[in-house]
């Protein structure tokens, strides 16, 4: 295991001539092209990575961005407040022209804001996400993935264990803790598709933003006349927050709570499907099941397009220099398959001490929600293999259809029988 990367700030007047300047331009586009296999970064981005874990690249406007690969630079990066998440600055990088527009109008939420203002909102939050709270929820949860578990098997095989179990499981669970009605899990999981597609077009992009703020404005309202111990209606409740900032928080919470464990859910199945090694000594073992999904988060890293920072002054990053108001994407995909930190990181190895992953991220933005994601992963894998032991896929494997051109990498169907 290596140390952390040292950064350094650097001289009073540093050489207009030196790193920045001197490094070529590489020919890797973002996004790239996903390879064959689900399971791996795009292959562009393991190539730059053998040649350098640090690489200056321009973004589809002719913006200069660098590309960290490696463990231990995206790391440093994350936890260094020099690198600024506020997507309103000049110079952050948008990986197309919908998402920068997308931000131009959307209220920011602690997630794209820096201290103090990061902190003041990510509180509000805290408590309802601290692992006290989530494990209290555990009996609530295995209720849930039982119930999914019992309808799909009373309808039979063959079955799409995406649309059967993997997303109505966290859908049923964002919704118990925010108080939001599932009866509207339709509406809210179609635009937050669209909202994560970096493919979508500028107006339906805008169209379901506008829907879905509408909506969780509308609720927030709601929960101010009838309050409820939903965490949407604490959050109107200290009376803190504007409405568009409740409608913008309600709406990170949302899509973030439900399409990140839901892809994960499928990948993860998917991923131990074609490990059956694996799968069984987690049978054998269920003990071994958390550790087993810290090392899922670290092998499949659903974020594949880079954790966007900008540069608020001149950083001398391992000998290299990055300039104030150039953009920074850590890619946590090939960081969690960097060899210098994980020993045969393409390999999955369920017995792996995999706990410095980056999968939720690193620094004060990690995300707030791992310990509900974590539960409810732990939770579904388990009782997928302890109740479906002939769980396997019903069509051959490169038929897995794949959801490529979404923020968060996963399936769009899986289907099995048992």
């Amino acid at each position: 295991m290596t140390t952390d990367t040292p950064i350094a700030r650097p001289g009073a007047d540093p050489d207009p001539a030196g790193a920045a300047a001197t490094c070529p331009v590489s020919h890797v586009t973002v996004p790239a092209a996903h390879g064959s296999c689900p399971f791996d970064p795009p292959p562009a981005y393991r190539e730059a990575h053998e040649a350098s874990p640090i690489t200056r690249i321009a973004l589809w406007d002719g913006a200069p961005c660098w590309l960290l690969t490696g463990y231990r630079h995206s790391r440093a990066v994350l936890a260094d407040n020099r690198f600024s998440a506020d997507a309103r600055l000049p110079g952050f990088p948008f990986l197309t022209p919908g998402r920068r527009e997308l931000v131009s109008r959307t209220t920011p939420t602690f997630l794209r804001l820096d201290d103090p203002e990061h902190s003041r909102q990510r509180r509000m939050l805290t408590g309802d996400f601290i692992i006290k709270r989530v494990e209290a929820l555990r009996p609530q949860i295995q209720q849930i993935v039982d119930e999914a578990l019992d309808r799909m098997i009373a309808k039979g095989g063959p079955a799409d264990l995406v649309q059967e179990f993997a997303l109505p499981v966290p859908s049923l669970v964002i919704c118990l803790l925010l108080g939001v009605p599932y009866e509207d899990h339709a509406f809210f999981q179609e635009h937050s598709r669209t909202l994560l597609d970096i493919t979508a077009e500028t107006d339906r992009v805008e169209a379901s933003q506008r829907a879905l703020t509408d909506y969780l404005g509308d609720l927030a309202d709601r929960k101010l006349r009838e309050p409820d111990d939903g965490v949407i209606s604490r959050l109107v409740a200290r009376g803190e927050l504007s409405r568009a900032e409740a409608a913008s928080m309600g709406l990170l919470l949302l899509i973030a709570g439900h399409e990140t464990t839901a892809n994960m859910t499928a990948l993860g199945t998917l991923a131990l499907l074609e490990n059956p090694a694996q799968a069984e000594r987690l049978r054998e073992q269920p003990e071994l099941m958390r550790g087993a999904v810290e090392e899922l988060l670290r092998y499949l890293t659903i974020v594949h397009l880079g954790v966007p920072r900008v540069a608020l002054e001149d950083v001398e990053l391992d000998g290299t220099l990055i300039r104030a108001g150039e953009g920074v994407l850590c890619m946590l995909s090939t960081a969690n398959r960097d060899s210098e930190q994980f020993e045969d990181g393409d390999a999955l190895d369920v017995t792996r001490d995999a706990r410095r992953h980056l999968a939720f991220g690193f620094g004060i933005h990690q995300c707030l929600g791992q310990p509900l994601a974590r539960a409810e992963l732990q939770i579904a894998l388990a009782t997928l293999l302890r109740r479906l032991p002939g769980l396997r896929l019903a069509v051959p494997f490169e038929q897995v259809e794949r959801r490529t051109e979404s923020v968060v990498h996963g399936l769009r169907a899986l289907p099995v029988e048992w």
